[in-house]
């Protein structure tokens, strides 16, 4: 297959790029600028600004927009003009679109939350609508936290909890949504040929509560992780909006739409997924 990423770069896409590759497909990155690009088979959208690495002050929100759902609208114009189509459009989305909704299961029919992550989730999947219209099979990946040594929440963590400074966040009580990159990238890799379409929850199928979490990477690096970070402490360094809509906000994701695809979790379970994670 000839197989266009978007965000080829960044920890999703290389990984992903460098499995393709191995596999003897042929990857073509596409930047985020002017999305252009020859016939290919397949697309894959990974593009956006990082979302938790600064406050989200009004510039900030513009730029996430702007490189979610503006761009997928372009790369989604572009893919609809050629000819033929390629098959299928995997663009990205997050768990996020969910909002904090506690302890409810969530699975891919569930209903959008509130908030502005949820919002742009929305706006996020709408934006492929000109490669739908030209009957491209459309996947929303729904992301969970992207367990990776190199990147993501998980690389900003290690430090601390190396020091033996990690802890719970909040009242701890709130679900994550996780998934070992090994897995997300074996997912995408699925979701090119097997035919689903429409949102696909890309999480683990064991979602733990973040006290569940820290005590699990305390003891996969063999350190204390008994302190706790207050709420209050949490809006301050990080903005509320961050802290509230990301670190607090409680997603229990259920993965059915991969389930019903017959797809197996090489790391299902949390502690599994930190021992190969770590090493």
């Amino acid at each position: 297959m000839h197989v266009a990423i978007a965000g080829s770069h960044g920890l999703i896409g290389s990984s992903l790029a460098a499995r393709l590759e191995s596999e003897g497909h042929t990857v073509v990155p596409v930047g985020r600028d002017a999305p252009s690009f020859a016939r290919v088979d397949a697309v894959v959208n990974l593009a956006g600004a990082g979302i938790a690495d600064k406050r989200w002050a009004p510039a900030r929100r513009q730029e996430i927009e702007d490189s979610r759902v503006a761009f997928t609208a372009r790369l989604s114009a572009h893919t609809a003009s050629l000819t033929p189509p390629p098959s299928v459009l995997v663009s990205a989305s997050a768990v996020g679109y969910y909002g904090d909704r506690g302890d409810e299961v969530l699975t891919e029919s569930s209903l959008p939350g509130t908030g502005f992550l949820a919002s742009l989730c929305v706006r996020w999947e709408e934006a492929t609508r000109a490669a739908a219209a030209a009957g491209v099979r459309i996947v929303h990946l729904r992301t969970g936290i992207v367990l990776a040594r190199s990147g993501g929440a998980l690389r900003r963590q290690l430090p601390l909890f190396r020091l033996g400074l990690g802890g719970r966040l909040g009242t701890g009580r709130q679900y994550v949504s996780w998934v070992a990159l090994e897995d997300e990238v074996r997912a995408i890799g699925s979701l090119l040929t097997s035919g689903v379409q429409g949102a696909v929850n890309v999480t683990a199928p064991l979602p733990v509560r973040n006290a569940e979490f820290t005590a699990s990477l305390g003891r996969a690096l063999r350190r204390p992780a008994k302190l706790a970070v207050p709420a209050f402490a949490l809006r301050a360094v990080l903005g509320a909006g961050v802290a509230d809509e990301m670190v607090l906000a409680s997603q229990r994701a259920e993965p059915a739409a991969l389930h019903a695809a017959g797809f197996s979790f090489r790391y299902p379970t949390l502690d599994a997924a930190l021992a190969h994670t770590l090493g």
